[in-house]
Parts: structure tokens; sequence; C-alpha cells
């Protein structure tokens, strides 16, 4: 079922989930509890802020995040082509702790013990916690051939925003007039289903507008398109034809140098065959954050970690829960609805706090989440999709429900206009 802009909005904004608000409204932890949270994206800083608001002051939030602030991932592919400044991507955790009373600590999270309740930080202190929420986003698999931090720098895949999205935005202006541009998708799942081929189009509109002799090719892990398939086609196929080429299940194997010229190889069939070019960006493949797999949660093929979708607590280890990118629900992995995990589990830890139940029929009904983004597809027109998943009790799974499912006809100014509105939205919800 396709469903308009009107209705995509209204779920974009999050009232995907809402029930669950109006539920905890009047919870209050009983007793003084300590929930720790780990990685500040859009899902852990929601998680914070929600538990912390809902908890009200029987609960401590503590924080553990490295950086000062989060890039967004979010418009991020628009720095590229400078629609977007890099510094307004740039969203400070301060204000969770000045509005929220959340105490941030700059550490990383090295192991944990969910009996004693105590995480391990790298700088060698600790902290204790009654309940965990882990939501650190994503790693990749190591690329042959890209050994060193300084081969990785001359080949950044910019699929966590910040210092490599500048890098290769870098490349790109410094590349000639003529230059080829290759860019790789990993196999699914991974980070933002239509991202990767929102990137190409943004980074094609560039050479369309700047170098209008260069080209891009994309290769691609994946039998075909994961998300928007009419809308990718078309904008692959007419308006940019002749500039962008797509190959479907070209897996890169590894990366090699020849000069200033970058080879990807694509095995095919029993050999392996090279695209050279002047700016690589490969993606490698994705897996959960690499503390996911130190804490020995990545219980889902090894990638991802295996969690109870009406609380986002682990099936590995008791009181942790994981959300956002790191989960292995089978749900999308994107910022959006990252942000509405964020309040499902939220809810969930300030009921198990309390001693209360998590698995009433009536919360059953609200545990519901949203998955909306927009794509830009030229410098002022983008697209957009949505899709709402809910718990099924059948299956003990979430499941998409199909009527909410929809994507824009055609791409357009006013989609391009409302991504920034939608965008917004999220960056409040989640950081002030």
């Amino acid at each position: 079922m396709t469903i308009d802009r009107r209705m995509f909005l209204k779920a974009a904004t999050g009232a995907a989930g809402l029930p669950l608000l109006g539920s905890v409204g009047s919870a209050r932890a009983a007793v003084a509890s300590r929930v720790v949270v780990v990685g500040g994206g859009f899902a852990g800083a929601t998680a914070a802020k929600y538990v912390a608001l809902w908890g009200g002051p029987g609960v401590s939030v503590t924080l553990v995040e490295p950086n000062a602030s989060h890039v967004s991932c979010i418009l991020s592919n628009l720095v590229l082509n400078d629609r977007v400044q890099y510094s307004a991507l740039n969203f400070s955790h301060a204000r969770l702790n000045q509005r929220y009373g959340i105490e941030l600590v700059r550490d990383r999270a090295v192991a944990a013990d969910p009996v004693a309740g105590k995480l391990d930080l790298a700088g060698g202190g600790s902290v204790d916690f009654d309940r965990l929420i882990v939501a650190p986003g994503i790693g990749f698999d190591p690329v042959p051939g890209l050994e060193t931090p300084a081969l990785q720098a001359m080949v950044p895949h910019a699929w966590v925003a910040g210092d490599q999205t500048l890098t290769l935005r870098s490349q790109l202006l410094n590349m000639r007039n003529g230059g080829t541009v290759i860019m790789t998708i990993p196999k699914a799942p991974y980070r933002c289903p239509p991202g990767p081929y929102e990137r190409a189009c943004v980074i094609a509109d560039y050479l369309k507008r700047k170098k209008p002799k260069s080209k891009i090719i994309v290769l691609d892990a994946n039998p075909g398109i994961q998300a928007e398939v009419a809308t990718f086609l078309n904008a692959f196929n007419i308006t940019y034809a002749g500039r962008l080429t797509y190959v479907p299940n070209a897996e890169v194997v590894r990366v090699s140098f020849e000069g200033a010229r970058r080879l990807a190889w694509v095995r095919d069939g029993a050999g392996e065959v090279s695209y050279g070019c002047d700016v690589l960006n490969h993606i490698p493949r994705n897996t959960a954050a690499p503390v996911v797999h130190q804490l020995g949660l990545a219980n889902v093929a090894g990638r991802w970690a295996g969690v109870n979708p009406l609380s986002f607590e682990s099936t590995a280890a008791s009181r942790i829960h994981v959300i956002g990118d790191a989960q292995g629900t089978g749900l999308p992995k994107a910022g959006h609805i990252a942000n509405s995990e964020a309040k499902v589990c939220a809810d969930a830890v300030v009921r198990l706090l309390n001693g209360w139940p998590i698995d009433e029929p009536a919360r059953m009904d609200s545990v519901v989440v949203n998955s909306a983004c927009f794509s830009p597809i030229t410098y002022d027109t983008a697209s957009w999709l949505n899709a709402v998943f809910a718990y099924d009790p059948a299956t003990r799974m979430m499941k998409r429900v199909e009527p909410s499912f929809g994507e824009a006809g055609t791409p357009s100014k006013k989609n391009f206009e409302q991504m920034f509105k939608w965008a917004n939205r999220l960056f409040d919800d989640t950081f002030a």
C-alpha cells in the first residue's frame, strides 16, 4: 500500500510508540536505581533522556561516551555536495546533563559484569548499574589491503559520520575533472538501507554540477537495490544516465594501490577482477560495534545482539539491553528507528526497576516502532520511505505492519524541504 506525504509525516514525527508515553507518565521508580547507557547517538542519547524523564528522581542515569558531541549520520551525505555544513550536524551532550541531570562520563566501556552490576571503563575506572543499556552503533569487518590506520584513512568509508566524512569530501573536491569515483555497498544488513544509494546519488549530483567529465561506479555486494528500488533505478538509469554505473553482485574482497590510483577487487567466477579509480569510498561489511562483541552479546550470527523486543534486554545476559544499529531483531538499522527503539527500552527499564510486568496485553499492543527516512536524490529533490513495526505475541518478534509501509511516488522539492523539518524534530527529540 502506498501512503501519502501527510500520513508519512505523521508517522515520521514519532506518532508510533506514543501509547508508551501515556502509560508511563506516572511511572516513578520506587527505590534508588542506577541506569548506565553506553553510546551517545540517536539510540543512547534518547534512552538516557527518557529513562531520566520517566524514572524521575529515583533513578540516576549515566551516559558513557568518549566524545563530547555526536555527529549525525542523518543528512551527512549532503556534506559531500555542500548542501549541509558539517558543523550543523554536531550535537553536544551537555543539554542532557543540564536539563535532565544525566551524568556524562567521557570514556569507553570495555567489560561488564551483569551479576555484580559493574561496567569497566578503558580509563581504568568502573560504573555500577542496576540496568545497562548498550547503544554503540556499528563496527566493520577488516578489509584485506587496508590493515593500517594510514591506509584506512586513504580509503574512507564515512559510514560513521565524523572525520572520514570530511576526508571523503576533500577527496572529491580535489579529484581531477575526468576522474572516477568508486563506491561500494556491503551485504545487508547494514546501517540505513537506502543510505548507500542515496550517497551514490549525492556524489553523482556533485560530479554532474562540478566535475562533468567524471563518473561514479557503484559496486553492490547485494543482488539488487535494497530500498526504494523504483526511485533509485530511475535515478541511476535516467537522472544520472552515462555518469553512474551500477553493478550488483559485486562484493569487494580486497583493496590495493597502483600509484595514486585505488583498486577495488571483486571476485568474478574463479578469479578476481579489479576496478580502478581516483577516489574509493569502500563501505566494509557491517557488524555490531566492537564493545558488543567484547561484552559477549553478539549472539545472532556472531554479528548482532539478540534481544527480547518487549524490552530490548539481551538474550545473552540479563540486566543488559541493546538498542540501535547493534541489535539483531531484524528491524532496520537507522537513526529514526533507533530513537523509537530507545523509548520502548526506556519504558521497559523503568517498569523493570519498579518490579512491574512488561508483558501485559495493553503494553504488548503498545510496543510499536517506526522507521522513517528521507533520501536526497538531486541537489534539491528527495524521496521518503516509511514503515511501522509492532510486537507480535505469536512469534515474540517485531513484525512489519503492512498497511504502514510506503514511499514517495517521485522525488520532489517539497520532500527536500520536509526532510530538514523531519531531521530537526528528530535532533531535538534526541539531544535537546
